[in-house]
This record gives structure tokens, sequence and C-alpha cells, in this order.
């Protein structure tokens, strides 16, 4: 029991070591990343604290083996139905640690050996990225009544959220100072905390005008730019609130225009905004710099999803292929113009002007004619 004891405390030393030391001042990891591991090990320790039967302070490394981690994984995706792609992070960020761990104290090396026999989840092709047409964008950003304080909000929200093509997290990490109305430009803050600069147009800037008179009489720089009030306090807002009065105002587009779509989400801005721009004839290279992604491969999902363009290039295409045929030429069954252009034939006109041309300066006779091989040119009878 003691030595069990010493063992669970070993473990737990070493994940305080990776969580506070590691992962935020080595690794440099971004706040949401450290937030996402701290709930997959809470996860992870509740489930290994009841399948071997003990308490969570009492949990060891012997404890987190193959079998236990791989019915954790099995039993979290049939509960919660998570994703092959959340799956996988979630045993990448378990064998972090384990890898700090086998570094720290090699003797530790024999579980993550173990772990790395897991397999990766392979799931099903990505479904085509989901967007809206310019036309339902327009309906959506005109459905809230900006005479009211939320409605100011609410559309406002969207319509930057549509021109910076952002995320959920990106607009709401935001702050009064990111906005400059003047340069027409809003700083980011991407995933990794990547920042990134992008512009807006005067129309979004006239509109962020109107919002911070509203919402922010008093200018502070570094106050959150969008905000709710919780016992007279300002809080940034949460992501909850803000797919919620998308899906209501998506509600009430729907009934002006039928092509919105059933379930909207934040995020269909943003692929919303993407797309339309590829479609105006932007480089994937740069749409790879205004999103924000740091693999370019995840850009080619916009090329893969716009079969609009795809149907105007196969158009063209086919009517490259179905021009008329090129004009029969001149010389096609003419012996005699093919003879003349080979200098083989003369034209009538030219004889006589070459007769004459040959009395003036006449021509050398050629030695050994009789042994020439050279062709002569036959004159037509006058």
């Amino acid at each position: 029991m003691k030595a069990r004891q010493q063992a669970a405390d070993g473990f737990y030393r070493h994940l305080r070591e990776w969580f506070t030391a590691f992962l935020p001042r080595q690794r440099g990891a971004a706040p949401n990343t450290i937030t996402s591991c701290r709930q997959t090990w809470n996860m992870l320790l509740g489930y290994a604290a009841g399948h071997h039967r003990v308490a969570v302070e009492n949990v060891t490394f012997a404890m987190i083996d193959r079998a236990t981690v791989t019915g954790f994984l099995d039993h979290m995706q049939a509960a919660r139905s998570w994703t092959a792609p959340t799956r996988n992070q979630r045993l990448a960020c378990i064998r972090s640690f384990f890898t700090y761990a086998a570094a720290a104290e090699p003797s530790l090396a024999i579980y993550l050996a173990d772990l790395a026999a897991i397999p990766r989840l392979n799931g099903p092709a990505a479904a085509p990225v989901k967007y809206m047409t310019t036309d339902v964008v327009t309906a959506l950003l005109a459905a809230p009544d900006p005479g009211t304080r939320l409605g100011l909000r609410d559309q406002f929200f969207m319509i930057l959220m549509y021109d910076l093509a952002a995320r959920d997290a990106e607009m709401l990490a935001l702050t009064l100072a990111d906005i400059d109305a003047r340069r027409l430009t809003a700083d980011l803050l991407g995933k990794g905390s990547k920042p990134r600069r992008l512009p807006i147009t005067s129309e979004t800037a006239r509109h962020f005008g109107r919002y911070a008179a509203v919402f922010h009489p008093s200018p502070e720089p570094e106050a959150p730019l969008f905000y709710t009030v919780r016992n007279h306090r300002r809080a940034r807002m949460s992501d909850d609130n803000v797919a919620r009065f998308i899906r209501q105002h998506a509600a009430t587009a729907r009934a002006r225009c039928p092509d919105v779509p059933a379930r909207v989400h934040p995020h269909m801005l943003r692929h919303s905004r993407a797309m339309h721009l590829y479609q105006a004839g932007m480089p994937l290279a740069l749409l790879t710099e205004w999103l924000g992604h740091a693999d370019p491969e995840t850009t080619l999902v916009y090329a893969h999803a716009d079969t609009e363009m795809k149907r105007q290039a196969l158009e063209k295409a086919n009517s490259a292929t179905s021009q008329s045929p090129l004009p029969v030429p001149l010389w096609h069954d003419r012996d005699d113009i093919i003879q003349r252009l080979c200098g083989l034939k003369e034209c009538t006109g030219l004889s006589r002007q070459a007769a004459v041309t040959g009395a003036r300066h006449p021509r050398p006779q050629a030695r050994h004619a009789g042994k020439g091989a050279g062709i002569g040119i036959t004159r037509e009878s006058e």
C-alpha cells in the first residue's frame, strides 16, 4: 500500500510539472490548448479510478495502460459521440504527457511504449464545406433590428465576423483597441496565439462607429469589444450566447429567404466569407494567410467544395473543343500552288519578268551541265 501511494505521488508530481512548467513555459502552449488537455486528463482520471476501483488520488502510471486508455476512448466515443479527429486529439494529449514523463524519468518509458501501440482512428472522409450564398448572408445580416440595443450588437458582430472570416474565439477575444477605423484594419489572435492583421471595409467601419457609440461611450482600449453584463459587471461574451442569437436571427431570415439553412452556426459565416473570397479570385495561398491556417492543405477544402467554379471551368473547356474547325488552307489539293511555293514552278506573270531580267543580265552557262544534278526551272511555253 505504501509503494502504491509513492507511485501515485510520483505520477501526480510529473502530471503537475507537465501542466505548470512544460506546457506553458517550455512548449509555449496556448491557454486553450492547456484547457483542452486539462479536460482530457480530468475525464481520463475519473474513468481510470472507476475502472480500477480506486480513489482518484491513488491512480498510478501502471493503471494508465493500453487497455485502460483504449477503453476510455471507446467509452467517450460512444457516450459523447466523439468523432475520429477528436478521439485522435485526446490520444495525442495523453501520449504527450507520457513522452514528457519518459524524458524526465527514463524508467517510465515502458508505459509510453505500451501506449504507442494504440492505433489512430481513421474516420470517414470529411464532408464538403457548408456555406451560404451572398443572398443568404445578406438576408441573415439584415435580420437583427439595429434600432434596439441587442439588435445593434448582434448585427455588428455578424457583419464583422463575416468581413474578417474570423473564428468564434477570435471574435470574442477582440478588444476595443484591435479595431482601427481610420486605417480600416483589425487585429486578430488566432490559434497558437498567432496574430494577424486583416482589412475591413469602410461600411464595416461605419457599423463599428455606431456600435462603439452605444456600447463603449467611454472608450477603454483593453476592454472586450463584445461583452455581456453579469452582476453589474462586464464580462466577455460566451460562445453559447453567439450561437443562440445567430440561430434566432437565422430563423427570422428564413421567413424572408427560404434558402437560409435549417442549422446555421457561427463558423458558417467564416466558411461563407472564405468561399466568396475564393470565388472572387483570391489565390489559395493568400486565403490561407487570411484565414490563419497553419497548414495550406486545410484551405484546399474550399477548392474541393466550389462546384460552381468547376462547372464554369468545364463549360469553358467544352466550348474551346467545340469550336468550328479551322478553314481549309488555299494550297489544299493544289499541286501548282505547292510547286510555286517550293520554287519548282513559276507563275505566268513572273515568267515574262524573268525573261526580261535574263536578257539584261544573262546568266552564265553552267559548267558540266550534263553531269550536274541540280534542279532547273521549267519555263512554261508562251
